[in-house]
Order: C-alpha cells, then structure tokens, then sequence
C-alpha cells in the first residue's frame, strides 16, 4: 500500500512544475538557470532564496529553508503533510489513491484532525440553525442594532448560542465521543458537566484559507464581568496566533484581482463593518498582539499593510512590536488614523465608506507613526520633556531607509519642537550609528564544521549540481565519515549505475524534517549556485578537497596506531604496529 501513495507522490511531482506552484504564493525572476525571490520565510532585502527548475527544488542561501513542492505548500498554507499533498492534487486534478498508506500515528492524528473538523462544522451549523429558529430574538436583535445586512451575515456564517445545553446534547446525539467534542473547543467541561464553551453568545465562525471551520468568536449580548468578546481555545486545528480572521474570503478575493493592500483591523465586527462597506480586503487579528506567522500569512497575498485600529489604540495603546514584526517579514506597514475613540466600525457608521476611505488616504508610514505615538508620551511644553522626547524623536529618525525621509522627519521634528533644523541634523549626525545587517547574498552559511566537513560537503554538492570535473572521479573512491554524506553518496552511485539523472528534490524524502541530518543536506544545498562548479579554481578546490578527505583518513588511522602502540606491552607486535604506521605515513606523503 505505502508503494502505491510512493508512486502517487512521484507521480505528482513530475505533474506540477515547482516553479508554477510558487510563483503562484511570490513573486520569481529568473536569472540564469534558477529563478530568485526575497524569502518568504525571513525577512531580507537582497533575493536569496533559489528555485531550481531542473532539480524542482528551492533553497535560501540566507535562511537556509530547503525543501520541495510539498514542503514548500505546508509551510506557506501552515498544513500538515497530507492537506498540502491533497492541495497540490487538487491543482494538478490528480484523485488520492485510496490506500492505507499512514503509519499507525499518522492515521491517528489524521482520525482526529477530520474528527474535529466534523464537530466544527456540525457546530456552526447548529449555531446557524439556532440563530434562524425564530428563538434567537436578543441575537437578531443586536444583529439590527449593529446594522449588520443579512446578505453578510450570510458570508460570514453568523449564529446563535441559546444556552449551555444544547450544544452538547446534539453533539453527542451525533455520535461524537466526550473527548473529542472537549478536545475540538466548543465544548467545556464544568464540575463534571458538559457546557458550550460560548454559550448564549453571538457566535462568529473562524474559517482557515482552507475553507475550513476552525475555531468560534463569541460575542456576550449581556453585560459581563470578563471579556465581551471570547475566543475558542487553541485546538489540534486551531491557533490563534497563525490566524486571521476572514482569511477565507481574502484568498478567495485575490483569486477575482490583485490585492494591493491589506487592512488589518482588531475584531470581528469592524470586520463586517468595512466588507459590508465595500473594503473586502480586510483581516482582523482578533484581539492578539500580531505575530511572525501572522505577518507571513498576510505576505502571501500583498506586500502592504494598513493597520486600522481603534482610535485610542493606533495613537497612544498601539502595539509597536507587533507593527515591527511586520515589518521585519518585509511587510510595507502604514497606520490609519482615526477619529480619537472611534473604532473603523463607528467611522463606517457615522461617516459612510467615503469617509473611512479619506481615513486610509492619510495612512501614514510605520516611522511616522512612531514618531506620533512618541510625542503623546511627553509634554513638550516643558523644557526637560521636550528634550527628552527630542532625543527618542532623533533615535527614530536615525532608522529612516534615506537621507530624504531622514530630512524630511528633521523637519517635520523642527515644526513640532522649535529646534532649528540645523541643530537637530548636527545631533542626529553626532549619534551612535545602529548597526544595520549586510545585503544577503547566495553564500555558503557559516557553523561550526570542520575544514574536512566542508570538503566533505563540496564534494558531494560537485556530484549532486553536474560539476564535470566530479565525473571523472568515482564516488565509490572516496571515504566519508559522515553518515549523511555516505548516505547521499550511495543515492548518486545508484543513479549512475542505472544511468538516470540525479534528482537532490529526492534527497528530501532520505532524512526526517528538522532532524540534524536533514539540517546537513541544507547546509550542503548552499553550494546549489550553478557558478560554484564552472571554473578552474572549482575544479582545483575539488580536489583540493579530495586529498583533505584521504590525509584525514590516514591521520586518523595514524592517531589510532599511537595510541596502540602506547598501550602494548609485546615488543614484537609494537614493532609490526610501527611498521604499519610507517607505510601510513609514506601512502600520506604521495597523496
């Protein structure tokens, strides 16, 4: 059985192009023979991360992050192994072969992924019904109040918790096991009692790009003592922090056109507020400071960000670290000023769609709103505070990219505290310079290896990249010590004896994932640069690297026969050991 899902997987790749597939996530520009891009996966300037066509693999020079079609779909669409293969034969309209070819844990975890996913899915619907049912009237209710049009509270799923009850009776008339009804969220146990975990709420479905129910928002209709919002708890299928709320429909809208700008606001209501408005490029991070997986899911559809938040917290309560996450994942962030107490859903309301798009026309940039956010620290009509906040206004201005925004921030710092410009470009020249990180560029990253393990390593990337000076040498010829180097050695011996082309996409499938062994072959992938095997001095290297290999060999035998030798007490046998030791010696001398 494991053999049919082997060939089907095979069968997969050679359907899919991996160039296609993640030209379809970033931006490719081909340069010689491979296709570059700014990683996906660190944030960085100068493109480093490489697609091999031919080799249908790619590989960062600056990260390190390697792997193939499959891995590339998991860690973009934050799936596991079996939804990024059942993604991927979706696009290559290939039907999954119905064969039990998961381990014991594997089907397992699968059982229970697909379990929880059911219960979800029963959930909202149960919730839907109930807020349909003619029983739900405070739901309704506050529903009229917030002006919420059916047409999208039929886009987003909206429905009614009635009580604690209900919802767990159904579930188990389902057939749903205890377990997996707590383990799915919706469900509390409370002294022994099985409880909706958001029962008597407004209930908010939260759906994954997948199209998948996940989780549940819940709104309190009643006054409470804790948060008027709740989340459901993190679940098997469920993190908060990777997720956003209306994922669902941005991906579905990048499919219809292109997204220039994402807008980030708080919660599910200023969601609804500016979708209904016409603003269905829209996202909330439900209450969460915002995280590198959230910045890397909003990087999949567009490179800017506005982040609109309520009034009070884009100026005084904002987040600025996670704006700076933001930023640091590459990500062009501007902040939307609002009206001060306002939040997005009471500009929709009081100002209309016009009114919140003036709003994200005077978005201004990360830098300026630091700049904002700090002059609300200090009261500058005091000499002690003004200086103080002259001297973090200057710490600011001295990140600018250019000398153009820095001189315009110089100025725009001047109108505010009435220091002359000159003065103040004289203290920002006169401060410590921060120091900023180098461009990368394709390099071979630096570890703790030895010279030998790096040898090692040349050599078997020589093979595995075509260098033709690696053909006139047999592999077979040369020893490796190390575990992964012989193991990928043997994976090119057996492509040449059965004259078929060298494939290192394949090597993937050799060593687990995240595991030091498969952390290696990304280490010997940074030698991938066609370039490294086309010039005389490569060639020289190579063997260079050879000899290294073969002196260390003998070295250690030598080591190895010292130590002997210090240890016999038979005369004889110490002789016959030094002999040999002689011969090392003299075999070392003609390499």
């Amino acid at each position: 059985m494991a053999d049919v899902f082997s060939e089907f997987i095979t069968t997969l790749k050679e359907k899919l192009n991996i160039v296609d597939v993640i030209s379809s996530y970033i931006s490719l520009e081909k340069r010689g023979t491979n296709y570059w891009a700014c990683c996906p996966f660190h944030h960085e300037k100068t493109p480093s991360f490489s697609v091999s066509e031919p080799d249908q693999f790619y590989h960062c020079f600056g990260c390190g992050e390697s792997g193939d079609i499959i891995k590339f779909v998991r860690e973009m669409e934050n799936i596991d192994f079996m939804d990024a293969v059942k993604l991927l034969a979706e696009r290559a309209k290939l039907p999954m072969p119905q064969s039990n070819y998961d381990n014991q844990k594997t089907v397992e975890q699968k059982r229970k992924r697909d379990t929880l996913l059911k219960i979800l899915n029963d959930t909202a619907h149960f919730y839907l019904d109930n807020l349909n049912s003619g029983k739900a009237d405070e739901h309704i209710e506050y529903i009229l109040k917030r002006q919420i049009p059916s047409n999208v509270v039929r886009t987003f799923g909206l429905g009614a918790s009635l009580d604690f009850t209900s919802l767990p009776a159904y579930l188990l008339s389902k057939g749903y096991n205890k377990q997996d009804m707590l383990d799915s969220g919706v469900i509390n146990s409370v002294n022994g009692r099985l409880v909706d975990s958001q029962g008597g709420r407004l209930i908010f479905p939260i759906i994954n790009a997948m199209g998948e129910v996940i989780a549940f928002g819940g709104r309190a209709l009643k006054k409470v003592d804790f948060g008027k919002y709740k989340n459901t708890k993190d679940t098997l299928v469920f993190n908060k922090s990777k997720t956003l709320y209306n994922i669902n429909l941005l991906k579905k809208l990048k499919t219809t056109q292109t997204i220039r700008e994402v807008i980030m606001v708080e919660g599910y209501m200023d969601t609804l507020s500016l979708y209904q408005a016409g603003f269905k490029n829209v996202v909330a991070s439900m209450g969460t400071s915002l995280t590198q997986d959230q910045a890397r899911l909003i990087k999949r559809y567009t490179d800017n960000v506005l982040i609109s938040y309520d009034g009070d917290a884009a100026g005084q309560h904002a987040n600025l670290r996670g704006l700076e996450i933001l930023k640091n994942e590459g990500l062009n962030v501007k902040v939307v000023p609002l009206v001060d107490d306002l939040d997005p859903d009471d500009v929709i309301k009081q100002l209309g769609a016009e009114g919140y798009q003036s709003c994200l026309d005077r978005a201004m940039p990360l830098i300026d709103f630091k700049l904002h956010s700090l002059k609300k620290q200090y009261d500058i009509t005091k000499s002690e505070e003004k200086r103080k906040f002259v001297a973090e206004a200057l710490k600011v201005i001295k990140t600018a990219s250019s000398a153009t925004e820095q001189e315009d921030l110089l100025k725009a710092l001047r109108d505010v505290s009435g220091i002359t410009y000159e003065s103040l470009k004289r203290d920002l020249n006169s401060s410590p310079n921060e120091e900023k990180a180098e461009p990368q560029s394709p390099s071979v990253r630096k570890d703790n290896a030895t010279v030998s393990e790096r040898a090692s390593r040349y050599i078997i990337a020589a093979y595995l990249f075509g260098a033709k000076f690696a053909s006139e040498v047999p592999i077979t010829s040369i020893d490796f010590s190390n575990d992964v180097h012989s193991i990928i050695a043997k994976y090119i011996q057996s492509k040449q004896l059965m004259e078929e082309r060298i494939q290192p996409a394949e090597l993937f499938e050799f060593f687990e994932e995240g595991s030091e062994e498969y952390n290696e072959l990304c280490l010997i992938l940074d030698y991938s640069d066609g370039d490294r095997f086309n010039s005389e001095v490569a060639e020289k290297y190579f063997y260079d690297c050879i000899k290294r290999l073969k002196t260390d060999k003998i070295d250690g035998q030598i080591a190895r026969l010292k130590a002997l030798i210090e240890k016999e007490k038979d005369s004889a046998a110490r002789l016959k050991m030094a002999e040999t030791m002689q011969q090392l010696i003299q075999a070392k001398r003609k390499i």
